[in-house]
């Protein structure tokens, strides 16, 4: 005995109706869609640079006792192409990588140039008055003093009664 056969429907119709054409498409459309985002808000750092668009640099944000410590690495950036701002308890740090005159013809190049720029909140009260940084070895470092309300305080225990 026979079964009859369905004509024009593949299995993969039957199984999962909404997948009428390729079952990849939507994760492909997802995928693109998760690039956008992370390009859009991470500047740019997982697409190739474009002109004009800002990127961050690598840094690491350490707190002390007394003050909060910003590393950021931007070898060979001068001191005059960099900038610091501080808001409230926002911290930004703007400059630009120059690109270097070349001779000859560039092979391949994977080191950004252009504009950068970091940013971070900083999670408790802060003195921005007297806020110190310093451009070493290619690694600027921020420190930011705490208000004194903030900073721990050691209480002495008296003798009881």
């Amino acid at each position: 005995m026979t079964l009859p056969v369905r004509r024009g429907t593949s299995l993969t119709q039957r199984r999962f109706p909404a997948w009428s054409t390729d079952p990849l498409a939507e994760f492909n459309d997802l995928f693109g869609r998760m690039g956008t985002l992370l390009e859009s808000t991470m500047g740019g750092a997982t697409a190739p640079m474009t002109e004009g668009m800002a990127w961050s640099p690598l840094a690491d944000l350490s707190e002390t006792d007394d003050a909060y410590l910003i590393e950021v690495e931007v070898p060979g950036v001068e001191r005059e192409n960099l900038d610091i701002e501080m808001t409230e308890r926002e911290l930004t740090i703007t400059g630009e990588f120059k690109e270097r005159e070349r001779t000859g013809m560039l092979r391949r190049s994977t080191r950004r140039t252009g504009r950068f720029e970091y940013r971070t909140a900083l999670p408790g009260d802060i003195n921005a008055e007297n806020a110190e940084a310093a451009l070493d070895n290619g690694v600027l470092t921020v420190k930011v003093p705490k208000a004194e309300a903030t900073k721990p305080r050691h209480i002495e225990i008296t003798s009881g009664q």
